[in-house]
């Protein structure tokens, strides 16, 4: 078993270490950037399965780190959980295949209420339909899962989180957030009590 938790160690490190780095991010960080923090509309991910979690945890990161996120049900879009969407808003899209049937749907109905909304999209697949309709598409790479059967959502999802990852930290940069901002936002914890002490050392 050891030998195997390596194996799958490597594997998906060097899946990560092999991830296409394309202006495509600074596109994206510069939409997030004009869209949520100069124009102050909200990011709002979506995805389904698996990817749809990803999603989830990218826009409770994105919060905690001073851009208004949610995540929207990609199904609860078509019964009426569209209306949270806002002129100002930006999407931020994943589906691994870039064939997700809800995924693609969701865009046709977003389009439909708002023609102009932008979106991001992480994909494994980008030449696929949901890649072309990207304002900025992130590739994943397509790298083969680690799961015995090659069908398990795990390499890619680590992939998923990663290029999350990404666009919080540069994001941060981009706008200077610090210590202090991040105290006010998560009070709680012991995450909160470390920022409220660094932003006092500060």
């Amino acid at each position: 078993m050891q030998e195997n938790i390596q194996s799958i160690l490597k594997r998906e490190a060097e899946a990560i270490l092999n991830l296409p780095v394309s202006d495509a991010y600074e596109k994206a960080v510069s939409l997030i950037v004009e869209k949520i923090h100069t124009q102050k509309g909200k990011l709002v991910t979506s995805g389904m399965g698996k990817a749809g979690q990803i999603a989830m945890n990218i826009a409770t990161t994105f919060c905690s780190t001073g851009i208004p996120s949610v995540f929207l049900h990609p199904s609860e879009a078509q019964h009426g959980d569209l209306g949270v969407l806002q002129e100002n808003d930006l999407m931020l899209v994943i589906s691994n295949s870039g064939k997700t049937r809800e995924i693609l749907e969701l865009l046709t109905l977003t389009k439909r209420l708002y023609p102009d909304m932008k979106f991001i999209v992480i994909t494994g697949n980008n030449n696929s339909e949901l890649a072309k309709q990207a304002d900025a598409c992130l590739y994943t790479g397509s790298p083969e899962e680690v799961c015995p059967l090659r069908l398990t959502p795990t390499t890619s999802t680590t992939m998923m989180t990663v290029i999350g990852d990404i666009l919080v930290v540069n994001t941060m940069l981009a706008t200077g957030f610090d210590c202090k901002q991040y105290a006010l936002r998560h009070h709680g914890g012991y995450l909160g009590q470390l920022s409220r002490q660094q932003s006092n050392n500060d």
